[in-house]
């Protein structure tokens, strides 16, 4: 009986994922997760891409679902890629900036949203990637990377970088 490679194994499976943050003049607005993956984080407002759905269009959704914001603007600045170690699971999320919002600035079940003024941006309880790509998307920079982590940040624990590529890119 003859062996056959499955032309699939050891291909990396992605997950596409959308992260959007809105920034306007010197205040960038986060959510506290509440719940689900990153849950104790500060972090901006996105998830999965559903069926049918443009990349951006999940983006829109998301910010909307999460704060009550509807984007009057939106730019995609990144493309990360996220591993953890001993997961064959890469997930890739692309970034966006939003400067301009309407709707009123709710709580939801997923996220409490916060505003914070630039110099008070609270790192130290956020994922430890964002304080080496956020200020390229801050100052209007295009950017790709890839993060790896030991495991998953929650309330209790932060994640720890043990690898990362990142870098300044004209176009995304």
């Amino acid at each position: 009986m003859a062996i056959i490679n499955d032309p699939m194994e050891n291909k990396e499976i992605k997950k596409q994922l959308t992260l959007t943050i809105v920034h306007q003049s010197q205040k960038i607005l986060l959510g506290m997760k509440k719940r689900g993956f990153g849950a104790g984080r500060w972090n901006g407002f996105g998830g999965k891409v559903e069926e049918g759905e443009s990349i951006e269009e999940a983006a829109m959704r998301e910010l909307r679902e999460e704060s009550g914001l509807v984007a009057k603007n939106i730019g995609k600045r990144g493309i990360l890629e996220f591993e953890f170690k001993d997961d064959p699971k890469i997930l890739q999320v692309h970034i966006f900036h939003v400067t301009d919002v309407e709707g009123d600035l709710v709580e939801t079940e997923e996220m409490k949203p916060q505003w914070f003024e630039m110099d008070r941006i609270p790192f130290e309880t956020m994922w430890p990637d964002d304080s080496h790509w956020m200020p390229y998307l801050l100052v209007g920079k295009n950017f790709k990377g890839r993060f790896l982590f030991d495991r998953p940040s929650g309330v209790e624990y932060s994640a720890r970088i043990l690898s990362m590529d990142l870098q300044e890119v004209e176009e995304i």
